[in-house]
C-alpha cells in the first residue's frame, strides 16, 4: 500500500512540473524608465499582452532605496518601471519600439541651471517639469538578447530624432519595488494633481500612439 502510494505521489508531482514551467514561459519581463514612474507605469498598462506592471527603482548603488532617498538624486537610482508581458502577444522587442514613443529619449538639460529650487548642473536628465538623474531615459536588460534588441531599436529609432539619444542601456543589477502606495498610481488617485496635470496627457497622447499600432487592450481605459 504504502509502495502504491508512493508512486501515485510521484506521479502526481511529475504530471503538475511541467504545468509550472509552462505557465512560467508565458511571462517574460522589461525593466525600462521614462522619467517619474506613476507615467511610464499608467501608459504600459494600456499595452496589449502586458500582464502586470511593478513601479520601483534600479540603475544605482543604495540598497533598499526608499522614495526619499531616490528623490534626492543620491542613490545612482532611476524610477521604472518591470513589465511582466506575455511574448506570445507581444515581443520584447515591441516593448522597446513602444518605450521610444512614451517619453522623450533625448531630453538632457543643455545649460547649467536652476530648477525648483535646486542646481542642475549641464546634462541633468529631465521629463517635463521633472529634473534630475532619477529621472533619466534608462532601458535595463536582463540578457545579452535583450541587450542586442534594445542597441538595435535604439540605433533604428535614433533616425527620427534631431538630437542624440541620451538612453542608458545597461545590464540589471537589481530591481527594487518601490513603496505600495506608488503602484497603480494613476488609478488610484485619479484626482491627484501631478496625475490630471502631467499622467493624463501624457497617457492619452500614448493611447493614441497604441491605437495606430493596434497594441492597445481592449478594455484600456
Amino acid at each position: 500500500m504504502k509502495t502504491a502510494l508512493t508512486l501515485l505521489t510521484t506521479f502526481l508531482m511529475a504530471s503538475l512540473a511541467p504545468l509550472s514551467s509552462a505557465a512560467d514561459a508565458k511571462t517574460e519581463t522589461a525593466i525600462i524608465g521614462g522619467g517619474c514612474f506613476w507615467c511610464v507605469e499608467a501608459q504600459y498598462l494600456l499595452v496589449k499582452g502586458v500582464k502586470n506592471v511593478v513601479s520601483g527603482y534600479a540603475g544605482g548603488q543604495t540598497e533598499n532605496p526608499t522614495y526619499e532617498q531616490v528623490s534626492s538624486g543620491d542613490t545612482g537610482h532611476a524610477e521604472v518601471i518591470k513589465v511582466e508581458f506575455d511574448p506570445a502577444i507581444i515581443s520584447y522587442k515591441e516593448i522597446i519600439d513602444l518605450f521610444w514613443d512614451a517619453h522623450d529619449p533625448t531630453s538632457v538639460t543643455k545649460e547649467d541651471g536652476e530648477h525648483h529650487g535646486k542646481f542642475m548642473p549641464k546634462g541633468t536628465a529631465y521629463q517635463g517639469n521633472d529634473y534630475g538623474t532619477q529621472y533619466r531615459s534608462a532601458i535595463y536588460y536582463t540578457s545579452e538578447e535583450q541587450h542586442k534588441i534594445a542597441e538595435s531599436s535604439k540605433l533604428e529609432v535614433q533616425k527620427k530624432w534631431k538630437d542624440p539619444i541620451a538612453t542608458e542601456i545597461a545590464p540589471l543589477k537589481i530591481f527594487y519595488p518601490a513603496e505600495d502606495y506608488h503602484q497603480n498610481f494613476k488609478a488610484l488617485n485619479p484626482n491627484q494633481g501631478y496625475v490630471r496635470a502631467v499622467v493624463d496627457p501624457k497617457t492619452e497622447k500614448f493611447k493614441h500612439k497604441l491605437e495606430e499600432k493596434g497594441k492597445i487592450k481592449p478594455d484600456a481605459k
